[in-house]
């Protein structure tokens, strides 16, 4: 599997927020995560349409747009045109899944299917398919730095094997609690893209931090 390393510049310094993408790509990230929060389907506010504006322009990563938001539709248009390649909706925040996957792949962008950790695998039944990717919440979203949900291992596991049981070219994306810890876990459960924001931001070299990351999720896995 190709592995590859995407940075949440949620928990970025807002105030060097250039210069620490610049320095994650050098690195080698290859995804640049955004979450994007609303303080209703989360509780929490984060980022919006300027930071993805303001990014595009200073980065050559996808932008993975995950949004965290209530009536996501409404949203899908606008985030597409500001810039971003990849963007991902909650199984709950939209009342149309397929429909709003057909809009994302309209304008242009990978469309990904988010499940939160209490949200079963079954909800991809029907839609698995129409998907280019799925976002495993390793963490109940909504705050940065939480501690990684174990049984995630398991979810992702059983994931890849759908997935590879329909002769899908679906990818798996994992967000939530990822360290140098939890990176060769979820690697080998099957996820291929890993979501980091403390790990990264936190560090004392965000750029050193994703050589690392990348380093041990390669690696197999071994008790």
């Amino acid at each position: 599997m190709n592995i590859q390393i995407a940075p949440s510049i949620l928990s970025a310094d807002f105030t060097r927020l250039g210069e620490q993408v610049k320095e994650v790509e050098a690195a080698g990230a290859g995804i640049l995560h955004v979450d994007v929060m609303d303080g209703h389907f989360v509780p929490n506010i984060s980022i919006g349409i300027p930071v993805v504006e303001s990014l595009r322009p200073k980065t050559k990563l996808p932008i993975d747009t995950h949004l965290m938001i209530s009536e996501a539709d409404r949203y899908i248009e606008r985030f597409a045109k500001a810039g971003a390649n990849m963007i991902s909706v909650h199984v709950e925040a939209v009342a149309h899944l397929h429909r709003s996957l057909d809009l994302i792949h309209n304008l242009g962008c990978k469309a990904g299917v988010v499940l939160n950790p209490g949200t079963a695998l079954s909800s991809l039944d029907e839609i698995l398919p129409y998907t280019d990717f799925v976002l495993i919440m390793s963490v109940n979203p909504g705050f940065g730095g939480q501690k990684f949900i174990k049984s995630s291992v398991q979810k992702i596991a059983n994931l890849r094997k759908m997935i590879q049981d329909r002769g899908l070219n679906v990818h798996i994306e994992v967000d939530g609690g990822i360290d140098m810890t939890t990176a060769p876990l979820v690697t080998q459960a099957g996820a291929e893209w890993l979501v980091a924001g403390s790990a990264i931001f936190c560090a004392p070299s965000p750029g050193e931090a994703v050589v690392e990351m990348q380093k041990i999720a390669s690696q197999p896995f071994s008790v």
